[in-house]
């Protein structure tokens, strides 16, 4: 039989460049998500929402802002996935920004010391509030999960151990280095990180999965998705709309997130960056994505 799986919510938009993500966990639930999962077979139990917290500009912190709440969020959902750890269910988390991975590795190592995280997103995600000017944490949370130097205290200790993670416990998948900063693109060399480009993730999805999973860890696996890795033209759904016409459609992350949670390893899932609002203009783009989790999640034949 699969494992259980607790749904749990991070509405959180603190650590974001504006409001918006903090309704991504109940707007897919009102679009069905969890009845779509029990219809595909899985036995889930919805464990709620940590905190709501909405973007609002921080002067007094202006290179990281709203640092306080980002760390409360974080902790509450390091909590919340060592529970359902504990009663040995598997997790989806929907974000939220990308900061709640840090949360999910925080209980996932705890649980097993050999996890591995496939961090699917546009991004490095490896600024500090050193290195960039904007103050959003949300592109900022490997750094602090690696504890670069210029990382902000507060988040970089919130974890049972610091460093969080390793270079040899991540893959990336998706990267555009023309959108990195130059001290992103500094570290990803100096420690080194293992990552895939997005043209490559567009042109040769399961190629470029394949060989990413190969490479993680054999203990249990995260996967984050940051929904701005996707072609925003293609599927209008994250807070950056600056990936138009680059990167793969939702059809190629679908396939790479059915064979990522479909791996033996996976325990959780986590999705960031999703802004309900960008799309307005084209709504259907939510059940497109909602489809896309629930085949990820699925229970498999041999599973069932």
């Amino acid at each position: 039989m699969p494992r259980d799986l607790v749904v749990v919510g991070a509405p959180t938009s603190a650590g974001s460049y504006a409001p918006g993500q903090e309704a991504a966990p109940r707007v897919l639930r009102e679009l069905g998500l969890i009845d779509r999962l029990r219809a595909a077979g899985r036995q889930v139990r919805d464990a709620g929402d940590g905190p709501l917290q909405i973007w609002a500009p921080d002067r007094q912190h202006p290179r990281a802002q709203n640092l306080a709440a980002a760390v409360r969020a974080v902790r509450t959902v390091a909590d919340q996935v060592a529970a359902a750890m504990d009663q040995d269910a598997d997790v989806l988390l929907i974000g939220g920004n990308c900061t709640i991975a840090l949360g999910v590795m925080d209980a996932l190592i705890r649980h097993d010391p050999d996890a591995g995280l496939l961090y699917v997103d546009r991004h490095f995600d490896l600024n500090t509030p050193v290195s960039s000017i904007d103050g959003a944490l949300d592109w900022m949370g490997l750094a602090h999960g690696l504890d670069l130097p210029g990382a902000a205290e507060p988040l970089a200790a919130a974890f049972h151990r610091r460093p969080l993670l390793t270079p040899g416990q991540l893959y990336l998948l998706g990267m555009d280095p023309a959108a990195a900063t130059p001290w992103e693109r500094e570290q990803a060399q100096l420690l080194p990180l293992r990552w895939a480009p997005h043209t490559d993730l567009a042109a040769a999805p399961d190629t470029t999965v394949a060989r990413a999973l190969d490479a993680l860890p054999p203990g249990a696996l995260a996967v984050h998705i940051d929904v701005d890795v996707l072609d925003f033209t293609d599927a209008p759904l994250a807070e950056s709309t600056d990936g138009r016409n680059s990167g793969p459609s939702l059809e190629a992350v679908a396939g790479v997130l059915d064979t990522a949670c479909h791996d033996p390893r996976a325990r959780v899932l986590s999705i960031g960056e999703l802004n309900p609002a960008r799309t307005a203009g084209h709504p259907e783009t939510l059940t497109r994505f909602v489809a896309c989790v629930t085949n990820a999640l699925r229970a498999t034949a041999a599973a069932a």
